[in-house]
């Protein structure tokens, strides 16, 4: 087990580098071009000739030409400019109002001043945007103002003037492409056609998965029953099942399971073949009802493993929660009925507490911090308090799996949303491999796309009812969680801080279609694959963007994490990052590029090193062919 290690890590402070079409609100870092427009350079940018033969006449042209290019966005493919209004204000909350020009795209929203140095710049797609609201009449200055409350923690404000319509095409376009959903449009996603050198979609192989943990073997088998979908809509077409139960039994099980969600499995040890397995609630109802086939099956999965003769089943929820959930129909397994199975409840609450805690944490961090008082602040939106619940839930299921050798159950209430959080949080802690940069994205592809989170529903894509009780922070919640790790073991993931924020910004920018939908057979059904572009190829591209230059392979190393309260805390990086004033003074993210650049040169180094020991090795041992031979142990080095 590796020993926690303390926040002052390379990567404590927040990288100030933009994320993929996201801007930060300091003018300072907005400046240099936009790395993430994932478009060739612009050919008229280069087209003007240096020479000094030109007439005043198109001098004056040119100047205008380069200062209208200069106030626009650099577009993406098929992104294109639906409004523009000059001589808009910016009413920033750290430095002030701002004049420039806005622009509406039908992806984003982007606005510039040109008269600061250098020049300030807001780049904000509108996916991020949560809902467009008017504030109050015109204000003393004449202006009418409306306000973005945004889904990555911002709140924004702009002012016109009264007079003309600008105000009003500006607001009903906002209105227009920020909830294409509302509007019955396609979201941008679907218009997006970048090519990348590699396929994203192609990063996730069910079978190939299954195959690298050692499936499938005498105890699991992969079932066709769900091939289209029909017994269970939310779960994925590959099913990995206990080889002694039959199809026609699982029909049985599904029927007793909510939603038809059986329990399936996530992960085997690759020694004592003890497994995480996934299900949603039991719908044993206030009389107590069973069910004699979903008790085999139970029995099957403790079976599986050889090692243990018991089984544990973690049920997300608080106690009280789960016993409430009995009236709808619900439950939870009785220890009577289901014979050496023990549960545990893990007092991890439900998606209304999580969405409110969000909501009280944004009036914390944002604008203003009260310096007096943030302690005592952050306490009471109880964010930390659900992260720690979360990580020690993920803990309990990893220990129980590597020291206990006991297989074990996971479920919530349906099943995709804490369930999710436990089963990949668990998997990371397990699995050496999920902790690189191409398994983290196998392991959202399998426990939180196949197997139905309901992005579309807790993010609200393209939806302006923001009032919404379906949406709520799971996945959020989830990667903070994962923050933390690299926080307590920094050498143990093969990505950086960076990997994760750009994860969160695209799963609100709907650029990608990676996170749209609700399941797998939807996402099959919209063709996503043939018509939209998946985030892993463009992080693929590029991954020394993303790529931690302090992480070293630990294979079959199982992580451990401290989570009490006094180890955990708030992602500075990610919830204030917009705050000018929390921003480093060095960039870290370009920090790690120069350490990756010198560790690849230290390692070249060791390389050539290592063959002339070798080379020096091998004429001495000709030279002494008659003497008796030594044998030389090959030195491994890591940089």
């Amino acid at each position: 087990m590796e020993n926690s290690v303390s926040s002052d890590s390379l990567g404590s402070k927040q990288s100030s580098s933009r994320q993929p079409s996201v801007d930060s609100l300091s003018s300072s870092s907005t400046s240099r071009s936009d790395r993430s427009y994932h478009t060739k350079p612009d050919p008229s940018s280069d087209s003007v000739s240096t020479s000094t033969d030109f007439s005043p006449e198109l001098r004056v042209l040119r100047d205008a030409n380069k200062l209208a290019q200069l106030e626009e966005p650099r577009l993406l493919p098929k992104e294109s400019i639906q409004d523009m209004a000059k001589d808009v204000t910016y009413i920033c909350p750290f430095i002030g109002d701002i004049r420039g020009t806005l622009t509406v795209t039908n992806y984003r929203l982007f606005f510039k001043c040109m008269d600061k140095d250098p020049a300030f710049v807001l780049d904000i797609p509108l996916g991020v945007i949560s809902r467009i609201e008017k504030i109050g009449g015109a204000s003393s200055r004449g202006e009418v103002s409306y306000g973005l409350v945004c889904k990555d923690v911002r709140n924004l404000r702009f002012a016109h003037k009264q007079e003309g319509d600008a105000r009003r095409s500006i607001f009903e376009n906002l209105m227009k492409f920020a909830f294409p959903v509302s509007n019955n449009l396609q979201m941008f996603a679907f218009e997006y056609g970048q090519i990348f050198p590699g396929n994203g979609w192609k990063v996730y192989d069910p079978i190939a998965e299954y195959k690298r943990q050692g499936l499938l073997n005498e105890s699991w088998r992969v079932t066709k029953i769900n091939d289209h979908y029909e017994l269970c809509d939310t779960y994925p077409a590959v099913l990995v099942v206990p080889v002694n139960i039959p199809d026609e039994e699982l029909k049985k099980v599904a029927a007793f399971r909510a939603k038809g969600r059986i329990p399936v499995l996530s992960w085997i040890h690759p020694e004592s073949q003890a497994t995480v397995t996934r299900c949603s609630q039991p719908m044993v109802g206030v009389n107590g009802k069973r069910c004699k086939e979903d008790e085999k099956y139970l029995q099957a999965i403790m079976d599986a493993n050889a090692q243990s003769h018991k089984l544990f089943i973690f049920d997300a929820r608080p106690s009280v929660n789960a016993v409430a959930n009995k009236t709808k129909g619900g439950g939870f397994e009785s220890e009577d009925a289901y014979q050496n199975a023990e549960l545990v409840f893990l007092d991890i609450h439900n998606i209304h507490v999580m969405r409110e805690s969000l909501r009280k944490l944004k009036e914390v961090v944002y604008p203003d911090i009260e310096e007096s008082r943030w302690l005592s602040n952050l306490e009471s939106t109880h964010w930390l308090e659900h992260i720690k619940l979360i990580l020690a839930g993920a803990l309990r299921i990893a220990d129980k799996v590597e020291s206990g050798k006991t297989s074990v159950v996971v479920h919530c209430s349906d099943g995709w949303d804490r369930t999710a959080q436990l089963t990949s949080l668990a998997m990371l802690m397990l699995d050496s491999y999920y902790r690189t940069i191409q398994g983290f994205q196998v392991l959202i592809e399998k426990e939180w796309l196949s197997f139905g989170h309901r992005f579309q529903l807790r993010i609200g894509h393209g939806d302006k009812n923001h009032t919404d009780a379906d949406r709520s922070p799971v996945f959020l919640q989830f990667i903070d969680c994962v923050w933390q790790m690299t926080r307590q073991f920094p050498a143990a993931f093969e990505f950086n801080e960076y990997f994760l924020i750009t994860i969160l910004d695209h799963l609100y920018s709907c650029l990608f279609g990676t996170f749209l939908c609700n399941s797998e057979q939807q996402r099959v059904k919209e063709e996503l694959q043939k018509k939209t572009v998946s985030l892993w190829s463009y992080i693929n591209s590029q991954l020394q963007e993303f790529t931690n230059p302090l992480y070293v392979n630990y294979s079959n190393h199982v992580l451990f994490p401290v989570v009490s309260m006094r180890h955990l805390e708030l992602w500075v990086g990610y919830y204030i990052r917009w705050n000018p004033r929390m921003r480093p003074q060095e960039p870290v993210h370009q920090r790690y590029k120069e350490l990756l650049a010198k560790r690849a040169e230290l390692q070249k180094k060791v390389e050539e090193l290592q063959r002339e020991v070798t080379n020096r090795s091998a004429s001495s041992s000709s030279e002494r062919a008659g003497s008796p031979a030594r044998s030389i142990t090959p030195v491994q080095t890591f940089v």
